[in-house]
């Protein structure tokens, strides 16, 4: 990298350590990247607490010549990079531990110079050499990630959902919907979410900040979120085993419109419960969320299906292989059968001929002796995307990404890799 620059790593520190004002610095210079409005002090030491209960490293890059005259110091960073670890649903309740890679900027003024590349691949790295298998993000430009090897693995779409009176579900109630105080959440969303994430292929474990935000106790400006309100679903036992998080839109809003901000329910009953009873409050006409699945079971219990409008859907989840070996070993596959993969990979992570045998579900990987020959040819981005079931191998064969040498074998590599349920995953980061 040209000597003009210089790259600092940190983790984010107690209030008055040497690095608290690099720390705030940087979480202002992310939120210009991302056009937020500017933010206080005390908003600030808010995310950096929330930082900390994650243990996320923090990566800047500084200009180390002077900076030009009245321009932004040389305290704030031109690019920004930053990792947490969670655990990562990979199928049928494994967990594998996952690099999540967020808060990627780099300011206008300096792009082109290499900055986002070296904050990427030294951190994929040095990820892979602390035997973590996979990397993860969520992209908020669908152009840039893939030549670092990233592919799609899961999707999620808005919708709007007319309540009016078409609106009527198929559904006798076994359990039962009560409002309660948002606060409750602060307590009781990570373990209702931590049931649903067991039971869904590429959910991943939430950051602190979830229980802040779907509480209201963090809300846009920091301060608490008052506009927000909370239904707990009951099962017959009367344990809670679902909530939603939502927020009317306004009076100014036509159709009068519910918002929701998290729908969480580790049961079908407790799903459809839920929505009767966002369907059934009063003064309003329509229910919008911005991240519900793509294969959702309200469409098919609904009467009438057509009171949903899929206004987008979108990418979501991006995976990327850091150890192709330890990432297939890892999985549970739904099909006995035998692969030969030949991956490859222009970062020189995971590339490699690797043979993938599956008996009574568990895989046993091994590298390919020389000359074999493979089944089937793919890019590491598009071994990521079909990784969590939630990408066809035969479509992308189809579309030219996946190279097919033995007729057949992208059908059997969809069987193999196929999971439990559609893959979802309701953590953004």
């Amino acid at each position: 990298m040209p000597d003009r620059y210089e790259v600092k790593r940190f983790r984010t520190a107690p209030d008055g350590s040497p690095d608290t004002a690099l720390a705030s610095a940087w979480v202002k210079a992310v939120g210009s990247g991302f056009h937020d409005s500017n933010r206080n002090d005390t908003f600030v030491d808010k995310i950096l607490a929330m930082y900390r209960t994650d243990d996320r490293e923090l990566t800047g890059i500084y200009q180390a010549a002077p900076v030009a005259p009245h321009s932004l110091g040389p305290d704030v960073p031109v690019a920004t990079f930053a990792t947490l670890r969670k655990d990562l649903n990979i199928g049928y309740g494994r967990q594998l531990e996952t690099q999540l890679v967020t808060a990627v900027t780099v300011r206008g003024t300096h792009r082109r110079q290499g900055l986002l590349r070296r904050m990427m691949t030294e951190d994929l790295g040095a990820a892979k050499a602390a035997g973590v298998a996979l990397a993860a993000l969520t992209a908020s430009e669908g152009s840039i990630y893939g030549r670092f090897g990233f592919g799609v693995a899961t999707f999620e779409r808005s919708i709007k959902v007319d309540t009016g009176p078409r609106f009527r579900i198929r559904h006798a109630a076994t359990g039962s919907v009560e409002m309660a105080d948002r606060r409750v959440l602060l307590d009781l969303a990570a373990g209702v979410f931590d049931r649903v994430h067991r039971l869904t292929p590429g959910s991943i474990v939430r950051q602190e900040a979830y229980r802040h935000t779907v509480s209201g106790a963090f809300g846009r400006d920091g301060s608490e979120d008052d506009a927000i309100r909370c239904a707990l679903h009951y099962d017959a036992s009367g344990r809670v085993d679902g909530y939603a998080s939502y927020r009317f839109a306004g009076w100014d809003a036509k159709p009068y419109t519910i918002e929701l901000v998290d729908l969480v329910a580790a049961t079908g009953p407790a799903y459809l419960e839920l929505w009767q009873f966002l369907g059934a409050i009063d003064l309003s006409e329509r229910v919008s969320w911005e991240s519900a699945p793509v294969d959702d079971p309200l469409a098919w219990a609904l009467e009438d299906p057509r009171c949903i409008e899929s206004a987008d859907q979108r990418d979501m989840l991006w995976l990327r292989i850091l150890d192709a070996g330890q990432a297939l070993a890892a999985r549970r596959f739904s099909a006995d059968g035998t692969l030969v993969l030949e991956v490859a990979d222009t970062l020189g992570l995971a590339g490699g001929t690797y043979v993938l045998n599956v008996s009574g579900g568990d895989a046993r990987v091994v590298e390919a002796p020389p000359g074999t020959v493979p089944d089937l040819s793919l890019g590491v981005a598009e071994l990521g995307s079909i990784y969590l079931g939630g990408v066809s191998p035969v479509i992308l064969a189809e579309s030219g990404r996946i190279l097919e040498h033995t007729p057949g074998a992208a059908f059997r590599a969809a069987l193999m890799f196929a999971v439990e349920r559609p893959p979802h995953c309701l953590t953004h980061f």
